[in-house]
């Protein structure tokens, strides 16, 4: 069976525990969820913070603090941090790459998103990927519409990047880019022209995370992603009771799929990190 990298979205920016209460909010429970995640298959986490009140953070600090529970509790996991965020200013969405995570998300444009725009204009994104290459720190390129691709191919051609680069498909986000399989190939034909060494993986939002998961692993994916950020439901009608259930079902998807988790020491081969 081979091995797929199982990434963890613990919390993102928009669930709350009105919506979900398993959603972790403090860095002790979003330490605790991981660690939960992580025993289920999980070998990456991909991490936003929240303030006390649950709204969105970029507290550097906090990010800090979820890093330090995460190393101490999972051995080798790879921690991911997110510099997504609705404000335009490169050192407060990446003050946390002060920290130096293995790895952190790097969306290559702007996009249509839920009736609002996430906005990543160029400068924004260059500055981003040139503070990553400061720090040591692995961009992941998260790719919600056709034109980052090729904004990723000129992050590569300018040294921000390199061609081994991890892509994340984003699929299901209303106003942007559906969860289509079709799109996912269109997305994936170009991908694999412009960047034809860049491992990859899809993940899709809310109903389309199960389906979207099948999706990728049936076009050989590299890695898939689950977890509360993304969809907050076992079913229409059962909330997930943590990460770690929806990890466990990433996990099943994969075994019908004739693959497996794979362990952290080799995720981090997988993704150039060793």
């Amino acid at each position: 069976m081979r091995p797929v990298i199982v990434t963890v979205a613990i919390t993102g920016s928009v669930a709350r525990k009105a919506d979900n209460p398993a959603v972790p909010i403090t860095p002790a429970e979003q330490i605790e969820s991981t660690r939960a995640a992580y025993e289920a298959g999980a070998a990456l986490v991909h991490i936003h913070v929240r303030e006390d009140d649950e709204t969105p953070s970029h507290d550097p600090d906090r990010f800090a603090r979820v890093q330090e529970g995460i190393r101490r509790h999972c051995p080798g996991m790879i921690v991911q941090f997110s510099t997504s965020g609705s404000e335009p200013d490169a050192e407060l969405r990446g003050a946390c790459l002060a920290h130096r995570p293995d790895m952190a998300s790097l969306t290559t444009g702007s996009t249509n998103f839920s009736g609002g725009v996430y906005g990543n204009p160029a400068g924004l994104y260059t500055a981003l990927a040139e503070r990553m290459r400061g720090n040591g720190v692995r961009p992941e390129i998260e790719i919600f519409d056709l034109s980052h691709i090729h904004n990723a191919r000129r992050l590569i051609d300018a040294d921000l990047a390199d061609e081994h680069c991890h892509v994340q498909f984003v699929l299901g986000i209303a106003d942007a880019m559906p969860a289509d399989p079709h799109c996912l190939d269109i997305l994936l034909a170009e991908t694999r022209r412009l960047l034809p060494q860049a491992s990859w993986g899809a993940f899709g939002i809310g109903r389309f995370q199960r389906e979207a998961v099948g999706w990728a692993l049936g076009r050989g994916a590299l890695g898939i992603r689950t977890g509360l950020e993304d969809n907050i439901r076992l079913s229409k009608t059962e909330l997930a009771d943590g990460n770690a259930a929806l990890v466990r079902l990433a996990v099943e998807t994969c075994a019908a799929h004739g693959a497996r988790p794979a362990t952290p020491a080799e995720a981090r081969t997988m993704l150039h990190l060793t």
